[in-house]
């Protein structure tokens, strides 16, 4: 657990009014895919939109969102997928995302060339390890189905998190299910060389899924819309700060952590940035609105492993009237993304 708070503004005669109180759920524990959040927090963007933040991590996407539900929160980063399902359950809270961080979503499968894998075709007959819980694994279905992969022949192990790397690592399964950015970096950690890993990017073979969003409660996007607009306008300077120089972005954030490594969480802040934030469709139409067409591709693609109770429309799950105009979005090329 984190927590993280940005000191109220003095009230002084003439000065500007108290800064508002954010509680936020982060999806995981703070690493260098979480380093514009803690770029803009460290730089004081927050506190230049009236917005006194604090911080908490939760246990995943689907935890954030339950606890986002419950009211442990005002605004959560968390999955953008899990939201489509969670607002599908009969009688669910009324959640929507604001703004989407990663346009291509981090879900790949990652094998080993050592293992016989060279592609996805070579799957057949292979054991994929899957750990609880595993948001990607959920649409391995739709995904395998567009490229031609017999699922049925492939032996599913089911595994905790925890050991998902290890096992991998250890040769016990031949490939697993995740993030590109997290298991597969966490795996060459472990030592296996990075020409025997490859990472199948779910984006790269057809998947139209978003990724991390920011979500809000519908009493706070109706009580507190300048928040929230300000929150985005916020993070989207954040962002900015770590495309820009993400090797200082990365130092906000090991401040948060327990011992991580500055080297692997850069890394993983480079991955991010160039697998999954800065696309060539951001830099073409700005970041964090979605499109009609790639919803309903994505939508299609859940339902081959889900049953809606009913199929969504984009505006019940995503709010663009608190994006700033194109001009603002817009992030261009910088040095700093390799």
């Amino acid at each position: 657990m984190i927590g993280l708070a940005l000191g109220s503004m003095c009230a002084l005669p003439g000065a500007a009014r108290s800064a508002d109180s954010v509680r936020v759920l982060l999806d995981r524990r703070p690493d260098g895919a979480s380093a514009p959040f803690f770029a803009a927090l460290a730089k004081g963007l927050f506190r230049g939109e009236n917005l006194d933040v604090t911080a908490t991590s939760a246990g995943g996407s689907q935890d954030a969102i339950e606890r986002l539900a419950k009211g442990d929160g005002d605004i959560a980063f968390a999955d953008f997928d899990a939201l489509i399902r969670f607002r599908d359950q009969p009688n669910a809270p009324q959640l929507k995302a604001v703004f989407i961080v990663f346009n291509r979503t981090p879900y790949a499968l990652l094998a080993r060339r050592s293992r016989g894998i060279a592609n996805l075709g070579d799957l057949p007959g292979k054991v994929l390890g899957v750990a609880e819980g595993d948001l990607a694994f959920r649409l391995w279905p739709a995904l395998a189905k567009q490229n031609g992969v017999d699922v049925a022949s492939i032996k599913i192990e089911r595994m905790s998190a925890a050991v998902r790397a290890p096992m991998l690592s250890a040769g016990q399964v031949d490939a697993t299910t995740g993030l590109s950015y997290g298991t597969a970096i966490d795996v060459r950690d472990r030592g296996v060389p990075a020409d025997d890993l490859i990472v199948f990017r779910f984006a790269d073979y057809g998947c139209d899924s978003y990724g991390q969003a920011v979500i809000v409660t519908p009493t706070f996007a109706s009580g507190h819309p300048d928040d929230v607009a300000g929150f985005i306008h916020a993070l989207i300077g954040g962002v900015k700060l770590a495309a820009k120089d993400p090797a200082r972005a990365i130092d906000t954030v090991l401040s948060q952590m327990d011992g991580g490594a500055r080297d692997l969480e850069l890394e993983r802040l480079h991955a991010i940035l160039h697998d999954n934030i800065l696309t060539a469709e951001v830099k073409r139409d700005g970041i964090g609105a979605i499109t009609p067409e790639r919803f309903d591709s994505s939508v299609q693609q859940i339902a081959v492993d889900y049953s809606f109770h009913r199929v969504p429309a984009m505006s019940d799950v995503f709010d663009a009237s608190f994006l700033p105009p194109v001009v603002l979005r817009k992030i261009g090329p910088e040095p700093g993304v390799r």
